[in-house]
């Protein structure tokens, strides 16, 4: 598992949160802690680190790999959007987010997040309730399906896709990632762009709405930044326009007195990066400030 995994932009995030030694660093999507282990390095030998997701499988894997920095280590099942809580009025002097699916999920079929992997159609990043992708796929209306798609995946074919959907539906309900993504393959007929395999818009849009992904993200990114200690830093890493366009407006409206933009565009992979690990081409790097009293 952690062969596999290679966190994205890693020197570039670094750079961003600016992590030095001492003080208290918040990972919020801490995943299987590759950011998570190099903001330890960096901080050490003092420096201490919240790292927080709602997968317990990724925390338990984190815990196992940084098991040599337990006394530095605070592991929290929950989402993101409950970090202020949790830091109960200590200020961070760094905050990051890497929003989106991990490499864990992806990499097993039995969280239901891969159209390349057949398995049980879940999605859920916390198993422990909430509907899954199946139920939404087999329940909802036609004219709520095509509107969700077309949400959350931005998929134009999001009429034809859910039109396939409940018809296929009607027949046999959807146990599985294989059938749906063959579904979604059959009602659109045609490659993504750059040989993107067609189901990929959907299943983004699915995994949104299961997770509940985008709610109150913007709120939540000002509530992050009012946490920061003078000189902090807020870091997140996006890896779709829908995510990124949210983090965007939330640090334009923020910056101005008290907050600075530290990027101005977003920092994207380089071409070592994107061969290296595919899963990065997407991906968005954007900072804020808080400006020292």
């Amino acid at each position: 598992m952690e062969m596999q995994h290679q966190p994205v932009l890693l020197e570039e995030t670094m750079d961003l949160l600016a992590v030095s030694a001492g003080g208290l660093w918040v990972d919020g999507t801490v995943g299987l802690g590759g950011h998570a282990q190099e903001i330890l390095r960096r901080s050490g030998p003092e420096g201490r680190l919240l790292g927080v997701d709602k997968d317990a499988q990724a925390l338990a894997a984190t815990r196992d790999r940084l098991a040599h920095e337990a006394g530095r280590l605070r592991l929290e099942q929950a989402d993101y959007r409950d970090i202020p809580r949790l830091l109960a009025g200590e200020a961070p002097r760094g905050v990051l987010l890497d929003l989106g699916v991990s490499s864990l999920q992806l990499d097993d079929a039995d969280r239901g997040f891969s159209f390349k992997r057949d398995g049980p159609l879940d999605m859920r990043m916390d198993p422990r309730g909430g509907p899954t992708a199946a139920d939404l796929v087999n329940r909802l209306p036609e004219r709520e399906l095509a509107d969700l798609i077309f949400r959350y995946g931005e998929e134009r074919g999001s009429r034809r896709v859910a039109r396939g959907i409940v018809w296929a539906r009607e027949r046999a309900p959807f146990r599985t990632t294989g059938e749906l993504a063959a579904c979604v393959r059959r009602s659109l007929s045609r490659p993504g762009p750059r040989g993107i395999d067609p189901a990929t818009r959907t299943f983004q849009a699915l995994r949104i709405a299961v997770n509940d992904e985008l709610a109150g993200l913007g709120d939540c990114l000002r509530d992050l930044a009012a946490t920061l200690a003078p000189g902090g830093r807020l870091v997140v890493i996006a890896f779709h326009s829908l995510e990124d366009r949210e983090v965007k407006q939330a640090f334009r409206e923020l910056a101005g007195p008290g907050f600075r933009l530290v990027t101005r565009k977003p920092l994207r992979p380089g071409p070592d990066e994107e061969q290296r690990n595919p899963r990065a081409r997407s991906a968005r790097l954007r900072a804020l400030e808080k400006v020292a009293a």
